[in-house]
């Protein structure tokens, strides 16, 4: 499985633009798989429903499954958290894994996604494994730079970078 990652500040348009992206990465026949990073106490199940109260109750994991889907959640219970790596292992073989976040993996290469509303500063000035930046604002910068909508070209540049994890 490749890997191609997407770094920028919360706001910033990850979510926006891989939703673009990833319909026109399967359309070129790709499978594609995506680990997202998220912040702290997330849930993705709901209060009252019975997979969240067997893990309330203390079940370290939780699959529910359906004719349409399964979802595995896995409670920490105090220990770290996982690795990028170790996540990505728990996939399903697939062409393409897309890693959203984890802003401070190294050796992953990354396009910043980034917009000058949010007023942070950019990424890759401190990161080497940015390659490329997506912006509504060109910065100045020897890096390939996307408009944040150029979706085509820069499913092209992912194609072509994504390695090996």
């Amino acid at each position: 499985m490749r890997m191609f990652g997407f770094a920028g500040w919360s706001g910033g348009g990850k979510t926006t633009l891989l939703e673009k992206l990833i319909p026109a990465l399967a359309a070129r026949g790709l499978v594609v798989s995506l680990v997202k990073h998220a912040h702290h106490d997330f849930d993705v199940d709901q209060p009252g429903k019975d997979s969240y109260r067997h893990r309330q109750a203390g079940c370290r994991e939780v699959l529910v499954a359906s004719d349409r889907r399964y979802a595995l959640m896995h409670e920490l219970r105090g220990a770290p958290e996982p690795t990028l790596e170790a996540l990505v292992a728990r996939l399903s073989p697939c062409d393409l894994v897309l890693v959203e976040g984890f802003k401070r993996a190294s050796g992953l290469r990354k396009l910043e996604v980034h917009r000058a509303a949010n007023d942070k500063p950019y990424l890759y000035r401190d990161d080497p494994s940015i390659i490329a930046v997506a912006a509504d604002a060109a910065p100045a910068t020897t890096l390939p730079v996307f408009g944040l909508d150029a979706i085509q070209p820069i499913a092209d540049f992912v194609v072509a970078h994504a390695a090996a994890p």
